[in-house]
């Protein structure tokens, strides 16, 4: 029996504690504000007010926001109104985070094979508005005491948790999202379990700062004036009164966003926001059901010693889960399941990877590094007769025509590309893609990545790393409301500022906010795909915005080849903001499982999971407990696989997440071995783009413990080094 087993062996005698004397052996941390066991349960230094709901589970609840697993399946049923409640925002949040991160047809597998509907035994209740979890919900900022960070953070305690059996999932939001952007991933399989749930937003979030009329958002999401809100605002930029009117008048209608613009670079500290997020639950679980104490308050008796906690989390709440369980000093977690982590590895660009007898020609770049190269060449790449029939390929030509062709020819002029025809070009654009890191497996996804994902990471994380605030405007780009013909930057629609806590994603374009460059042509911020490069005279999709991107993380003008002194300031900026986000791979021997799926366009797996593995088993010699499970036929976005295109080809990574998640919780309560390192084949589920037939478990087929020696990912060495191999 190991450890972790013995955790729950004396729930019986734990029960009634509140007579005991016995003191864990988790000493105090006053930094994180833990407490030993049977002392006063004391609130965490770094929690602000807490604000606390009980849902009932029919008019309202935990998981579904009162809808229920068929309601979150439908359209939301009012449309946006100006200045929403609290309430309504929440069930309106709940609703849009669900449906960003998961296929919620029929034919996906929604209300059969996962859903809240679905219990974790996978039995499918199909009666309507099944699905809700009862329990409490409690909500607090992390901070420093001066309001500038205010992380949010939320504690949901199903009614079915039993303090016998106690556990803690955590949930850190998925990409910039806010604090119930993984409520449909890690969420709703923690609440299903019994656990409680433990979610950061990881500093991201909904904090928009509008500095034309001030407003902000709270912690619950309702709008106030910036003045007005203090300290209790969600994100506020740094300006002084007379800064933002100046600011507002040359450059009108822009916002700031609180991932880009917070000066924190927020992903420095998503491991330790995640641990925040585990103390929080151990001090509203002991304020819930710890003893009395003599003088009045509670008494701990859920601990570290005698509770389960499973970080877990998808895309960039798996990296927050990866980072916690690195930065973990004090044994709170106990196991880890991730899915897609945005893991970038320190001191992994030497690691050699083979996929079957074919070595990788790139490994294990950060994330700014490999979006910037993406940034100037997937639109070229898209027009290549490899990617022909890529699903949404229409998003890229609909607001610009000739602007994937003008990029091509731009690319040419600047020395970037060599071919001299447009096929030559796109198809050195793809060589190019594929000779940074990425897999065949991505070809036909670049079209619609570039268009829906990758120069929003771009402007976002060059901003957040070199901690620049909204007026800096690097390399030319703010965010504002566009005119839908010109793309001139126009004012703020109130119903959609009124509403973005619900409907937004943290990181423009979202919620009718885009991306504008400063076009220097007509002498206005314009739309980002429709701008037009000052050297090239095209709407090449702001080249010359994208080759300054570039050359921040080149440290150089990558077509002069020169360093100019801001170049070289800024540039030195971004990449110390880089350097603080990178992990080590070390995990303290947690058993931990991760799950990628190799068509991952996104957070391609050479750079991420592939090279975090590789990393962790070299650093221990292969004695980790680190398991790596790449899923083929699998990409980033389960949300895509209802469109046409995506359906044919991808399967779903939500199955292998809960799949994970159960297998972690099973090795930790029943010494249940961890399942090999490997390759799971999958089977696209085919038919016309569109009308897929309905996905089954054929498509999907589950982990298996012992997979076949040709399927087995291993590390070897070699007279060229350490090297990890991934079957075919």
């Amino acid at each position: 029996m190991n450890q972790n087993q013995r955790k729950w062996r004396p729930w019986p005698v734990i029960a009634a504690v509140g007579a005991l004397t016995t003191i864990s052996a988790f000493a105090a941390d006053p930094e994180l504000g833990l407490g030993a066991r049977n002392t006063p349960n004391l609130k965490p230094a770094f929690l602000g007010v807490i604000g606390q709901h009980d849902y009932d589970g029919v008019t309202d609840d935990l998981l579904t926001g009162g809808l229920g697993w068929d309601g979150l399946q439908a359209a939301y049923p009012t449309p946006p109104a100006t200045d929403p409640s609290a309430a309504e925002l929440r069930r309106r949040a709940i609703h849009t985070n669900y449906r960003a991160v998961l296929d919620i047809t029929a034919a996906g597998g929604y209300g059969r094979l996962y859903g809240p509907n679905v219990a974790s035994n996978g039995t499918a209740d199909p009666t309507p508005g099944a699905g809700k979890i009862a329990g409490g919900e409690y909500l607090a900022y992390a901070d420093n005491g001066g309001g500038r960070k205010n992380v949010t953070l939320m504690v949901q305690i199903p009614a079915t948790f039993d303090p016998a059996r106690a556990c803690i999932v955590t949930a850190p939001s998925s990409g910039s999202r806010g604090v119930y952007g993984a409520i449909g991933a890690s969420g709703e399989c923690g609440l299903k379990h019994g656990c409680a749930v433990a979610y950061p937003d990881k500093g991201t979030g909904n904090g928009l700062h509008d500095p034309t009329t001030n407003r902000v958002g709270l912690i619950d999401g309702t709008r106030v004036d910036a003045d007005a809100a203090g300290g209790a605002s969600h994100f506020t930029a740094a300006f002084s009164t007379p800064d933002r009117v100046l600011w507002s008048e040359l450059y009108p209608n822009r916002v700031a966003f609180k991932h880009a613009h917070s000066r924190q670079n927020p992903e420095r500290d998503w491991g330790r926001n995640t641990l925040q997020a585990i103390v929080f639950a151990f001090y509203v679980l002991n304020e819930r059901y710890g003893t009395p104490g003599p003088r009045g308050g509670k008494r701990i008796v859920l601990d570290p010693a005698n509770t389960l906690v499973i970080a877990s989390g998808i895309s960039n709440g798996g990296g927050a889960a990866l980072a916690a369980a690195e930065q973990d000093r004090h044994g709170l977690i106990d196991g880890v399941a991730v899915t897609e982590p945005n893991v970038q590895t320190a001191k992994a660009e030497h690691l050699l990877i083979y996929q079957g007898s074919t070595l990788m020609p790139a490994t294990g770049k950060p994330l700014y590094d490999y979006f910037s190269y993406a940034n100037l060449y997937q639109p070229c790449a898209a027009l290549s007769a490899r990617a022909t029939g890529s699903p949404l390929a229409s998003l890229l030509a609909a607001p610009n025509a000739a602007g994937a062709a003008n990029r091509c020819a731009g690319l040419r002029a600047k020395g970037l590309l060599a071919a001299d025809t447009l096929a030559g070009q796109a198809e050195e654009s793809l060589d190019k893609l594929r000779a940074y890191g990425w897999l065949p497996d991505s070809d036909l996804l670049h079209a619609s990545h570039y268009r829906l994902a990758t120069n929003a990471i771009v402007v976002t994380y060059a901003s957040a790393y070199g901690r620049f605030g909204v007026a800096d405007q690097v390399c030319g780009f703010s965010f504002a409301n566009t005119d839908p013909t010109t793309g001139a930057a126009i004012p703020q629609v109130a119903v959609l500022q009124d509403n973005i806590f619900a409907t937004g994603n943290g990181i423009p374009p979202t919620s009718g906010v885009n991306i504008v460059y400063y076009d220097l042509l007509n002498g206005q911020a314009t739309l980002d795909l429709l701008a037009r490069s000052y050297s090239t005279g095209m709407a090449d999709f702001a080249l010359d915005g994208a080759i300054c991107h570039r050359n921040l993380i080149e440290g150089r003008n990558i077509i002069a080849g020169d360093q100019s002194f801001y170049l070289g300031a800024t540039s030195a900026r971004v990449l110390r903001g880089i350097r603080a986000v990178q992990l080590h791979a070390r995990l303290r021997n947690t058993p931990a499982i991760i799950v990628h799926g190799r068509a991952d366009t996104l957070v391609p797996v050479n750079h991420s999971s592939r090279a975090y593995y590789a990393a962790n088993q070299l650093a221990t010699n292969g004695r980790s407990n680190l398991r790596y499970i790449e899923v083929t036929n699998a990409q980033h976005f389960d949300a895509f696989l209802s469109l046409p295109g995506y359906d044919t080809r991808y399967v779903p990574l939500h199955l292998y997440l809960i799949q994970a998640l159960d297998w972690m919780y099973q090795h930790l309560t029943t010494g249940k071995p961890l399942p090999a390192s490997q390759v799971v084949r999958t089977v696209p589920r085919g038919g016309a783009p569109g009308s897929a037939p309905a996905l089954t478990v054929a498509n999907a087929p589950p982990i298996p413990e012992a997979p076949a020696g040709s399927d087995t990912i291993t590390l070897g060495a070699s007279f060229q080094g350490d090297i990890l191999s991934v079957p075919d």
